[in-house]
């Protein structure tokens, strides 16, 4: 099998297929050996220059690749949306049992002396995988036990999930829990509040929210792992032993729960269950309890099933470890999104695992609701085991009245007023130049206003050496000045520079939306820049005014409103108009060719950004919408294109590649 590149030299397909298929076994290999057996025989460069070979094969000979090829693990496409798939088996749930006396009561009506499968109950996201051939060809999540969304592209991204069986299997369907390990949930929640984001409540909620993601690439950072509980439908011959069917499970390459033990009779049940409540606190993993099983499959057959849950089976959910402590005082911190969050400084205690002086209390309306005040005696737990929070107060034991407790009206971090809105728990800094928000702040105005390399790292150092305190201090950078800091010389500098000052003719929506005023997003910006014609008309309309704009509710206006009443934005605006930014819209349509026509965008376009086609069909006189609808004109499609294009096709609208849009506008493209 040969083909002529485009040197016109000739190659041997076979051999470049061969080289392919051993890339993957040397990569699932080393994986293997660094992602499960904590053993690897490469250094991590080594693998790294097998995983970019295998991939640049990929690249110029894709109808070679494997479906299973483990390039699928790093992710990729954008989905607009999950399919909802019906199970092949319904997966269910368990009966809960919550103390020994429940339990025992469970074994004694299954009776004392059958045999029983004692696991960890791993607290994650249920799902159902499923094999043909030994190869996966779907990922779904439990949803209502009948119907789950198609996740295929994110459970390809979970290392430990086997994309190809150790044996060509005709079919197999197992249910597994993913899951985030702690140490993964600890750096995540440490990167969110770094930038400003919220943390996620525990490690269940953020391995459900990331095998959710639309996009697979951003599911595969979060480094989830999996345990596959139970074998569900196989084509071949089974032993009838539940725990033989998970060491079976393991030889095909499966991760199971490492704690499986047989048991028969009450006591020996119940030791499995103490053992491992004895061991959560070592586990790299949650569990919020223990699953125990009939281990004869055929004798579950017979017991059969209530209306509800399996009579063969039962889930032990051991209690949060609850302990008493004092608390001190309450500090206020600023977020990087300007919330203020009170946190509880508490007497030092001992609570699952670790020492605990601090603890969340989330936000004014939880003291208030819970009558929480400073001296105080509290009863503290760990939320999912590992966020602290005080479950309770204790005014029973209070010495003295203490005072309800208040926030401060001022910012801590800059003394500015402090607001909230109607609806909201959260109360704000509205000081846009926070020190305690500036670093976020001034990546989002970059980004916004398309300046290239002020990254995290650069906008950090130009902060700490004093150059920068506001978004309009980056117009008074100069190349000297930054070729004289650390990671920077004079061509890194200039190239700065010139961004900055390419910046400054950015259009006017451009620059509504790098202000960061919350709930102002892009599209909003467009309908106020169009609105109004100028940054100063925008700053004294009134609600009444801006409510009356398309993409501008009630909630967007009043924030609008409240921001442009502070002297401090207001100043900032100034500056940045002195800086030479537009800060009036100019006339920029160039035609007429889509008056009146609603487009919609969808796919992966050969040239285009979305955002720069949609800025295409404003030019030439068109609405650029987000969904399709009967008012649709055209859909301007890509590759990939999803559901958009399906209701199109059903409603009878006219579908346009990139080139006939270019034809259309009278534009020649990029």
């Amino acid at each position: 099998m040969q083909e002529i590149n485009q040197n016109g030299e000739s190659l041997d397909l076979q051999a470049v297929e061969k080289e392919m298929r051993r890339l993957e076994s040397e990569i699932e290999y080393h994986s293997k050996r660094y992602y499960e057996e904590d053993a690897p025989e490469i250094a991590d460069h080594e693998y790294d220059a097998l995983f970019a070979r295998l991939k640049e094969l990929e690249t110029k000979y894709p109808d070679l690749a494997s479906p299973v090829s483990p390039t699928l693990r790093v992710g990729g496409k954008v989905a607009e949306r999950f399919e909802k798939v019906r199970h092949e088996t319904v997966m269910g749930s368990l009966n809960d049992v919550f103390s020994d006396e429940e339990l025992l009561s469970f074994v004694e009506k299954t009776g004392e002396e059958l045999d029983y499968t004692v696991e960890c109950k791993i607290d994650g996201l249920s799902v159902s995988l499923i094999y043909e051939n030994g190869i996966l060809i779907r990922g779904a999540t439990r949803g209502d036990g009948v119907f789950g969304e198609d996740v295929t592209a994110n459970i390809k991204t979970v290392k430990s999930v086997p994309l190809k069986l150790t044996a060509p299997i005709k079919k197999l369907v197992v249910r597994g829990e993913v899951f985030m390990p702690k140490t993964v949930f600890a750096d995540l929640n440490s990167q969110r509040e770094e930038n400003g984001k919220p943390p996620f409540a525990n490690p269940r909620n953020a391995a459900a929210g990331s095998i959710r993601q639309l996009d697979s690439a951003l599911c595969a950072s979060r480094n989830l792992d999996i345990f596959v509980f139970n074998l569900e439908l196989c084509s071949e011959p089974l032993p009838d032993s539940h725990k033989a069917r998970l060491d079976y499970l393991e030889s095909l390459g499966f991760k199971v729960s490492p704690f499986r033990r047989v048991c028969k009779g009450k006591e020996n049940v119940l030791k499995a269950v103490s053992d491992i409540k004895e061991s959560r606190e070592n586990l790299e993993y949650d569990i919020d309890g223990a699953v125990i099983k009939v281990d004869s499959v055929g004798l579950r057959n017979a017991l059969g099933e209530t209306s509800s849950v399996p009579r063969w089976a039962a889930a032990f959910k051991y209690p949060p470890e609850e302990v008493k402590t004092k608390l001190l005082d309450i500090a206020i911190q600023v977020g990087r999104t300007g919330v203020l969050t009170p946190n509880a400084v508490l007497s030092p205690v001992r609570l699952a695992g670790s020492t605990v002086s601090r603890a969340t209390l989330h936000n004014i309306d939880y003291i208030h609701q819970k009558d929480i005040r400073i001296g105080d005696t509290v009863l503290l737990h760990k939320a999912g085991d590992i966020i602290p929070e005080i479950v309770k107060s204790f005014p029973e034991e209070r010495t003295g009245t203490p005072e309800i407790y208040t926030l401060p009206k001022l910012c801590p971090s800059c003394g500015e007023p402090v607001s909230r809105e109607d609806g909201e728990a959260a109360v704000r800094c509205t000081n846009s130049d926070c020190p305690a928000q500036l670093h976020r702040n001034l990546l989002h105005f970059a980004s916004a206003i398309g300046i290239d390399n002020l990254g995290e790292s650069v906008t950090a150092l130009l902060i700490n050496e004093g150059l920068i305190k506001s978004a309009a201090d980056i117009y008074s950078l100069k190349a000297e000045q930054l070729s004289c800091l650390e990671r920077f010389g004079e061509k890194s500098a200039k190239r700065l520079t010139d961004s900055i000052k390419k910046s400054t003719e950015a259009p006017l929506s451009k620059l509504i939306f790098a202000l960061g005023i919350r709930h102002i997003g892009e599209k909003a910006a467009i309908a106020l820049a169009e609105h109004f014609g100028s940054l100063d008309s925008l700053m004294d309309a009134s609600v009444e005014e801006l409510t009356l704009i398309d993409d501008i509710g009630a909630v967007s206006a009043e924030t609008l409103k409240s921001y442009f009443s502070v002297e401090h934005n207001r100043i900032l605006v100034e500056r940045l108009k002195e800086a030479g930014l537009q800060t009036t819209a100019t006339a920029t349509k160039r035609s007429n060719a889509l008056d009146g026509k609603t487009v919609v965008v969808t796919g992966t376009l050969p040239t285009l950004k979305r955002d720069e086609a949609e800025e295409l069909i404003r030019l030439h006189g068109g609405k650029a919408a987000s969904s399709v609808s009967k008012k649709t004109n055209l859909l301007l499609c890509g590759a990939d294109a999803g559901s958009k294009l399906a209701k199109a096709t059903a409603l009878g609208i006219p579908i346009i590649s990139e080139e006939e849009f270019f034809s259309l506008i009278g534009e020649n493209g990029l």
